[in-house]
């Protein structure tokens, strides 16, 4: 069985968009028979990197699936964001030598368009899952 670390970027300025993808990551994990055994909450997706790190460092955890939802606002402040956390994540997988999968939505969406997008959780889970299982071989 694969155990996973979930890290949730709290943020989300117009409602249910991290709930929902939460509710897809954790039966994502119960459909493919994995489990996850911590999660971490963070204030937003900028913050997550931190996060994954110490869920990669623990040795219960094969994976670290990260959720979060970017939206678009009156700047390009969600471009820096999304690049800053894509490269922080990367660096933490390689140097952790663990799989953390991005299900961060965004950048450049609307509130519609993140609510469209809510699978994307359990599709984190699902790909840290066959990522795992896959370098465990």
């Amino acid at each position: 069985m694969v155990q996973l670390g979930l890290v949730v970027a709290q943020y989300d300025k117009h409602g249910d968009v991290i709930a929902a993808m939460e509710r897809s990551a954790r039966a994502a994990a119960e459909e493919n028979d994995a489990e996850i055994v911590a999660t971490h909450e963070v204030p937003g997706s900028y913050d997550t990197p931190l996060a994954a790190d110490r869920l990669a460092r623990r040795d219960d955890i094969d994976a670290v699936a990260v959720l979060g939802a970017i939206i678009s606002g009156d700047t390009d402040h969600d471009q820096v964001i999304a690049d800053a956390a894509a490269q922080g994540l990367t660096e933490v997988s390689l140097d952790r030598d663990t799989p953390v999968t991005l299900g961060i939505v965004g950048p450049g969406m609307s509130q519609a368009e993140a609510v469209a997008r809510t699978d994307k959780g359990g599709g984190a889970v699902a790909s840290a899952i066959d990522l795992a299982q896959e370098l465990q071989q």
